[in-house]
């Protein structure tokens, strides 16, 4: 009973993390009797629909069997304005018997229902905001710990390209990748490969890594999926990153590589891999290869088949002679 009683009146799980509001919508739950769950928790997807009346009158009936009732509104950044003003009013006095748990993707700090559930406590604010870029590859490998996966970063790295940001996806695909295991080890970037289908559209960026990695075979994978109207874009891009490798290469050859983010004006994740890449060019190899890229942007500009002279490119850039 002094359990429950450290609820509070409302909660708002906030922000684009779809895994995060469903874990804070199962903990809450959680500190239901499942004995009576049916009788003390009611969930309601927001709809246009959707009344204050029915909204307030499960708010408002007592629990049975229990100490407390668990009323969650899903997609509540798209309530209704009478139904969100209800809640407004009904939140200055709310029935002590029951918990509203409001889940939404966005829900803006300035509205009159953010302030009034977090006028509630600090604790009434439950943060999902999205991770950044660079944290996800650390996210899947903490996940995968989770469920007695070791993944590491290039193997994280490739199942995000293919599965995308959303964290239900994540999380569904690193249980799928555990259970195709079998056991509790290590995976590879070739076990995500064989065993994670692309979900999401292949970005830039994935494709100019594989090329700086030199493998081909991934390169000629993603060029494909790749828009080849773009051609020209992605051209310049690989000029941009092969200019980069050059300057990696000379201060990895001047011992100064931990200078690489500063230098480049970039994040150390992002070049996290430079170094490393560089070294696996020879003296003068990436000075050719922006010939090389001179002369197919002459060709695409003059109407080469970009198909063609791309996968020259890319054949040059992974150290593939005689094409």
């Amino acid at each position: 009973m002094a359990e429950q009683a450290k609820l509070l009146a409302a909660y708002l799980a906030v922000g684009p993390d779809e895994l995060k509001r469903s874990r804070a919508i199962n903990k809450l739950k959680s500190r239901l009797n499942q004995s009576f769950i049916t009788f003390n928790l009611d969930e309601i997807f927001v709809t246009a629909e959707l009344t204050s009346e029915s909204v307030l009158s499960s708010a408002q009936t007592l629990p049975m069997g229990d100490f407390r009732r668990i009323v969650v509104l899903d997609d509540a950044g798209k309530l209704p304005k009478p139904v969100s003003e209800a809640l407004v009013e009904y939140l200055k006095n709310p029935n002590p018997t029951t918990t509203l748990l409001l889940s939404a993707k966005t829900l803006a700090k300035s509205t009159r229902l953010y302030k009034a559930v977090a006028a509630l406590s600090k604790q009434a604010i439950i943060d999902c905001s999205a991770l950044s870029r660079k944290e996800l590859p650390s996210y899947v490998q903490k996940l995968g710990q989770k469920y007695g996966l070791q993944i590491p970063y290039d193997a994280a790295n490739e199942l995000l390209s293919r599965v995308g940001d959303n964290t239900t996806m994540i999380d569904s695909q690193i249980k799928s990748l555990a259970s195709l295991l079998g056991h509790p080890g290590a995976i590879d970037i070739q076990f995500v490969e064989t065993h994670v289908a692309r979900v999401v559209e292949v970005r830039p960026w994935d494709f100019l890594d594989s090329i700086s990695a030199r493998n081909a075979k991934k390169a000629m994978e993603l060029y494909s999926q790749l828009d080849e109207s773009e051609a020209i874009g992605l051209l310049s891009l690989i000029v941009s990153r092969v200019r980069d490798l050059i300057c990696a290469r000379a201060m990895a050859k001047r011992g100064t590589e931990q200078q690489i983010a500063a230098v480049l004006g970039k994040q150390a994740w992002q070049v996290r891999n430079y170094s490393q890449w560089a070294r696996r060019f020879s003296d003068g190899e990436l000075e050719l290869i922006l010939s090389i890229c001179a002369e197919a942007e002459r060709g695409l500009k003059s109407g080469e088949d970009k198909t063609t002279t791309m996968t020259k490119l890319v054949f040059a850039m992974c150290g593939i002679s005689n094409v």
